[in-house]
């Protein structure tokens, strides 16, 4: 039996599906089924939440391997149930979504810091562990979906500095791999897309596969701030315009084979996931 948390998210949503697909028994810890992905993946279902010891007991019973993805970084104690959980079901590995900012030694944003200490958590677990650090992914540009009906146009700060954001599928298609294949114990896989593009590219992108011209409007620093302020809480949100601003550095820019090595197929292009997501934006 294969755990996967988050399942209603981008990532575990996917990796349930695969599961799936290749035929592995799979049960998903959620805390409310109804936000599953339609169609819903053919898994056993644990209704609860990380705070929740029972639920994670029923959970990790039987289970073999389990995918940890946490999403609150204000609560550490989540990634340590977790694979407290494990630990005691007799788990014998995991595989922890991370984020490939944690292997720069110049951020200590609140999110990266997080992130860290959950790598640590698992790290320490005395259990196989594959730790998977993905740049930003392809799909956060859904964000624009609204202004882009409504408007036309994609405000975002900054713009013209490269990116090489990786399609959220083959970050699942690889924690597939790490979770059901031997020989990933106790690496760590940065995971990117084919190649860096700025936000104007990616509007470029877009516009092309909508038929129809796209303006880019570039913010300030300081109006990104209060955007995601009236999102997020002050300490995320600072947290998520220093991780905008480390994108001017060039240090997100680097485009690394990890993908297609364990794949044996080239990484998603952005125009791939655009061509499959357009409805989105029309």
């Amino acid at each position: 039996m294969i755990l996967v948390t988050g399942a209603s998210g981008t990532v575990g949503g996917e990796t349930a599906r695969l599961l799936a697909e290749g035929g592995h028994r799979a049960r998903l810890l959620l805390r409310d089924p109804a936000r599953l992905p339609d169609p819903r993946p053919a898994a056993e279902v644990v209704v609860g939440d990380y705070d929740d010891p029972e639920a994670l007991r029923a959970a990790m019973s039987g289970v073999r391997a389990a995918l940890i993805v946490t999403a609150d970084p204000s609560a550490p104690r989540h990634d340590a149930a977790l694979v407290r959980a494990a630990r005691q079901a007799g788990a014998r590995r995991l595989v922890k979504l991370s984020a490939l900012a944690v292997a720069n030694p110049a951020a200590d944003d609140l999110i990266t810091r997080w992130q860290r200490e959950a790598e640590e958590t698992v790290r320490s677990s005395g259990l196989e562990y594959t730790l998977l650090r993905p740049r930003a992914f392809m799909s956060n540009t859904l964000g624009w979906a609204e202004e882009i009906r409504r408007t036309g146009t994609v405000r975002a700060w900054p713009v013209d500095a490269p990116s090489a954001c990786v399609d959220p599928r083959d970050v699942a298609a690889v924690a597939v791999r790490a979770l059901t294949e031997p020989g990933h114990a106790g690496c760590a896989y940065p995971l990117t897309g084919p190649r860096a593009l700025t936000v104007r590219q990616q509007v470029a992108v877009l516009a092309h596969a909508l038929g129809r011209p796209l303006a880019v409007e570039e913010l300030s620093e300081g109006e990104l701030r209060r955007r995601l302020a009236r999102r997020w809480p002050e300490p995320l949100a600072d947290a998520l315009a220093e991780m905008a601003a480390r994108r001017l550095d060039g240090g997100t820019a680097r485009v690394d084979p990890t993908v297609e090595k364990l794949l044996g197929r080239p990484a998603r292009d952005y125009s791939q996931w655009v061509s499959e997501h357009l409805s989105a934006f029309r």
